[in-house]
């Protein structure tokens, strides 16, 4: 049975292809009124990357769209990954299984990755309520996948209640796993080309109006822009396959009973294998091909993204993240933005994969020390003591 005409919300948003789209306010439009919010994230990141449980916690996040989108028979509905967590909006009609599979996430993350995954279901009944809105933009880095752009203060005000204890989604007491087809972990970091990889988040400050503070997320993009390929962390043939298992646990955990764990992890060992196989040779079966996969996987990648504020993982010279912080600690300084920034050596990938068959891949890019975490943190620190405190 179809759903409601508002179902197809995010699918029938004209899209945009170059980023610089994102500062335009006529590529986004309103949230209908009867969706919600499905948020979540880790509680003490910052603590679990530092005791090197970085592909964890991103694992966490990643689970949470997975599950969501799996639970709404993968619809096309906007999500953006924040590293640490994610959102996803989702219509009425799906509130029931999307529930459960927050709940069912949030029990798996404690359960298999022991961290604290917290859950909530906001309305968006209740974002407007307070005087703010969730905008959304629809913007396609390639041919095959799309990504949410959100922007009105919504998202950031629905967050900050999770926070706070509300509208929370408890973990599921009977053992009820989520649906994580798809996600996966296999890609080893991947290094810095151009100087670093650089995480930053930039949200509009106390004195900052919409101009102002657009203005400055079109300088970042402007200044980025000028390094190669954006300063894209994934070269245009997609990162080299390699010989590395370390992501096939999580990743059968995800998709795997207890019982079957090693099967299971036997058999994403012998896909790797394969994979690297194939592209070592250049061979071609009949339904795939690693190199057309490879240059997917770097066209599809989700490194660059607008959340009620600028969220980048990009590759930058010195020379480069110069400006890019000179100009950001002007802004500041004038009360137009906050920011926080955190510098590492590789990027991390995270990824959705249904089927490896389909050019529909998408790949959520993050710093591989931290990234979005450790530059929320800086960010937060620039607060007052009042405000910073119980995040």
């Amino acid at each position: 049975m179809a759903g409601p005409p508002d179902d197809d919300f995010f699918h029938k948003l004209t899209g945009f292809t170059r980023f610089e789209g994102v500062t335009d306010s006529a590529n986004y439009q309103p949230l209908p009124d009867d969706w919600l919010i499905a948020i979540a994230d880790i509680v003490s990141s910052t603590k679990a990357i530092a005791a090197g449980h970085y592909k964890s916690v991103n694992m966490a996040g990643a689970s949470v769209i997975s599950a969501v989108l799996n639970a709404l028979d993968r619809g096309d509905y906007p999500f953006v990954f924040g590293g640490d967590g994610a959102l996803v909006a989702v219509p009425p009609s799906g509130e029931a299984q999307v529930r459960r599979a927050l709940a069912a996430v949030r029990a798996w993350v404690m359960e298999e990755l022991h961290l604290d995954l917290r859950t909530a279901l906001v309305p968006l009944t209740a974002i407007r309520g307070e005087g703010l809105d969730v905008r959304v933009a629809r913007f396609s880095p390639s041919d095959y996948v799309s990504y949410a752009m959100f922007s009105g203060g919504g998202t950031s005000w629905a967050e900050r209640q999770m926070k706070a204890g509300r509208f929370i989604v408890e973990a599921i007491s009977t053992k009820v796993d989520p649906d994580l087809t798809g996600l996966s972990c296999r890609w080893n970091p991947i290094k810095a080309r151009n100087g670093e990889i650089v995480s930053i988040i930039a949200i509009p400050g106390d004195d900052g109006n919409g101009p102002q503070f657009r203005q400055l997320v079109a300088d970042i993009i402007a200044i980025s822009a000028e390094q190669n390929r954006d300063g894209h962390p994934v070269p245009v043939e997609g990162p080299t396959p390699a010989l590395n298992f370390g992501g096939a646990d999580i990743e059968a955990r995800a998709v795997a009973a207890p019982a079957n764990r090693w099967w299971q992890k036997l058999a994403i060992d012998a896909q790797i294998f394969l994979v690297w196989l194939l592209d070592k040779f250049g061979v071609r079966t009949a339904t795939f091909d690693a190199r057309i996969y490879r240059r997917d996987l770097a066209a599809n990648s989700d490194f660059r993204k607008f959340d009620d504020g600028l969220k980048m993982t990009i590759d930058v010279d010195a020379a480069h993240l110069a400006r890019i912080e000179e100009r950001l600690r002007q802004a500041e300084v004038g009360g137009v933005c906050r920011y926080g920034l955190h510098r590492q050596d590789s990027a991390l990938m995270t990824c959705f994969v249904p089927t490896p068959l389909m050019r529909d891949h998408m790949h959520f890019i993050d710093g591989a020390s931290g990234g979005y975490a450790m530059a929320a943190m800086a960010l937060r620190q620039k607060k007052p003591p009042e405000l910073a405190a119980g995040e």
